[in-house]
């Protein structure tokens, strides 16, 4: 006689609003974490078994079938709770970040070969020795079995080279290793760092086909040998069972805050699901995030600092700030670009070798400042970056509301030249196509055609192929590129202008990054900073590669401004077809979060900086409180139509 046995499943996607966990009958025994094909309705789903439950006092459908063999870890199951829990989201939404699409589908079997290690050093870098300071840090995480290191190391330090060493210790004790990397361009370069010592890694990224993520995803369901995944940040919810380290490299970059539900940090679901496994958590940058550096101060987590150049003969490049509101310093022959930017670029070239030339493209939208003085147009109650109108001829706080006109002289020098500015890569390309017309010329940015993204000519990069290569913020992380002796960076002040909190620390790593591309070896290398305030504390210390001087300026205006880590944030951004609608749906918000909330303080609401897009309008309110909890009770009472929430925003933008 078969016995019916009952189970709680929590559907992949959302079925309803109010159903989370539906019960489902099988005729035998299932674990938790078993995948399932469920009929709901009409319609069918895939699901996850949560738990066995007694038998209920209605009727319930019997699952349809079994999906695989081998069910979830324990580990995932707990972290995908944790994420629906600590951000709000709908539990069905949750499992579909987490799971590869098509999973009830048919799918072409791959075969897969055992993972094996073994140190291989028979390449161009047999001499290669770690330094006292590498050793060191690998002496510590060693010691540490458990938690979250934050590894800051300068640009060319071997992080790296770490990395290996700690996954290598892990495979040793059976365990696998997650590293992640915030861009796909990226990938190629740890791919071939990680494939000299390991014979074989398995690499995951967005752009594979939905069928060669299954096929990855299955195989590491089913591998019972330590495996080394590199990817972004889908890589984390890889099925492994035996989990012993999480990397995460350049942790500073904002592409590890996912920017739809769930809206998640990769770096607190890394922490999360480390300490479900009991791993190592090892975040790497040489510009930690100002809120990440100060937690990990105050919680007395390990900071491991690395000053040291990883290569013994490496030699610092030459860095100069240029002043761009003086005009004695601009060529004749260019708008964009200094006398002394034009030369070095000619120089360069003339000897074979490469010009990177970078632009922080999220910055070119237009901004109000003196081009005598370098003064630039703030918010007096928050101190941000106030953003022109053209259609209003007013200029506005995207955060508080505040708006004012244009003044017609500077405030401070009391100069006329009051200047609307902002340049993109797209005309950087055509000036320096102008100027330089026999280079080998390359843009990468968020319009670069398919095929010709930096992991898929890295090739050409790495051999010193392309002359001068123009680009924003993906050709400014990680790259080690032999050839390359001058780095120019535009206009290093363009991200200041952007009305957000974290737009200062935003500058200082770009430019910190970007003139840590060069200055890894024995050459003489150049980086040339263009600016029209050429004091800022951002540029200063960026261009010194100074995290501590930054950070010591930048968390006493955070504590000023009330901003994370001494606040938490909720943004909310309501969406209409009219302009009407928004505000008065934002204003309505506001006044009813503000009389049932004592407790925080309410900013806004105001146009949301990206106000009007595809024919709708958007406003946003931003509420600050010092308990997260506050944020959270809120974030439940906040209708789903119409609105979009983000508990924890790292841009307000």
């Amino acid at each position: 006689m078969i016995t019916m046995q009952f189970y709680e499943v929590s559907p992949v996607g959302i079925v309803g609003k109010d159903f989370d966990i539906l019960t489902y009958s099988w005729s035998g025994a299932i674990r938790p974490g078993q995948i399932v094909e469920i009929e709901v309705g009409s319609r069918t789903f895939v699901g996850v078994v949560i738990a066995s439950t007694n038998k209920p006092a209605f009727n319930v459908k019997p699952i349809t079938r079994l999906l695989f063999d081998r069910p979830l870890p324990t580990q995932l199951l707990r972290l995908h709770q944790w994420l629906a829990g600590f951000y709000d989201t709908h539990p069905g939404t949750v499992w579909q970040t987490m799971l590869p699409g098509g999973l009830h589908k048919n799918h072409r079997n791959t075969v897969v070969k055992k993972s094996t290690y073994k140190i291989n050093r028979d390449d161009d870098r047999t001499n290669f020795v770690l330094n006292k300071a590498q050793l060191f840090a690998i002496e510590r995480l060693v010691q540490m079995e458990s938690g979250t290191a934050l590894l800051h190391g300068i640009t060319g330090s071997g992080k790296t080279e770490i990395y290996k060493a700690m996954a290598l210790e892990a495979a040793g004790r059976g365990l696998s290793s997650i590293i992640m990397v915030p861009e796909i361009a990226l990938t190629a370069q740890l791919v071939r760092e990680f494939e000299r010592d390991f014979e074989r890694v398995v690499i995951t990224h967005s752009s594979m086909t939905p069928s060669q993520r299954f096929n990855i995803w299955k195989t590491i369901l089913e591998n019972d040998q330590p495996i080394v995944i590199i990817g972004p940040r889908s890589a984390l919810f890889m099925p492994i069972h035996k989990l012993g380290l999480i990397v995460i490299d350049e942790c500073h970059e904002p592409s590890y805050k996912q920017d739809k539900a769930p809206r998640y940090n990769t770096l607190r679901a890394a922490a999360a699901l480390s300490n479900f496994h009991e791993a190592r958590l090892l975040l790497g940058s040489a510009t930690p995030s100002i809120a990440d550096y100060y937690m990990a101060k105050k919680l007395d987590r390990p900071i491991i600092t690395i000053n040291q150049l990883a290569r013994q003969n490496a030699t610092k490049p030459s860095v100069s700030i240029v002043d761009s509101t003086k005009r004695h310093t601009m060529s004749s022959r260019s708008s964009l670009f200094s006398k002394q930017l034009i030369t070095a670029i000619e120089k360069t070239i003339d000897q074979k070798q490469q010009v990177l030339l970078f632009h922080n493209r999220r910055g070119s939208a237009s901004v109000t400042l003196c081009t005598n003085c370098g003064w630039l147009a703030t918010c007096p109650n928050c101190t941000l970056p106030l953003t022109l109108h053209n259609d209003t001829y007013q200029l506005r706080c995207h955060l508080c509301g505040y708006h004012t006109k244009p003044p017609t002289s500077c405030p401070e020098c009391h100069n006329s030249d009051i200047s609307h500015r902002g340049i993109g890569t797209k005309r950087i390309e055509e000036e320096v196509k102008r100027l330089f017309p026999t280079a080998n010329i390359k843009r990468f940015d968020g319009d670069t055609e398919r095929g010709q993204a930096v992991q898929d000519i890295f090739e050409e990069l790495h051999t010193g192929a392309i002359d001068i290569i123009i680009g924003t913020q993906a050709i400014a992380k990680g790259l080690d590129l032999p050839n390359l002796r001058l780095v120019g960076i535009v206009q290093a002040d363009a991200g200041l202008a952007l009305p957000d909190f974290s737009s200062s620390e935003r500058t200082f790593q770009l430019v910190a990054q970007a003139s840590g591309r060069v200055g890894r070896g024995a050459e003489p290398t150049t980086v040339i900073i263009q600016t029209f305030q050429p004091n800022h504390p951002a540029v200063v210390f960026g261009a010194a590669q100074d995290y501590e001087g930054f950070f010591n300026s930048e968390i006493a205006e955070r504590a000023r401004g009330h901003f994370p880590p001494f606040s938490y944030l909720l943004k909310l951004t309501c969406t209409y077809k009219t302009e009407k609608g928004a505000s008065n749906a934002a204003s309505t918000l506001a006044r009813e979060i503000a009389h049932e909330h004592k407790d925080v303080n309410i900013l806004g609401p105001t146009p949301a900086f990206y106000e009007h897009i595809r024919d709708t309008y958007r406003w946003q309110i931003v509420v600050r409180a010092e308990r997260r909890e506050s944020l959270v009770t809120i974030a439940k009472q906040v209708p789903s139509a119409k609105w979009q929430l983000e508990l924890d925003p790292i841009s307000l933008l």
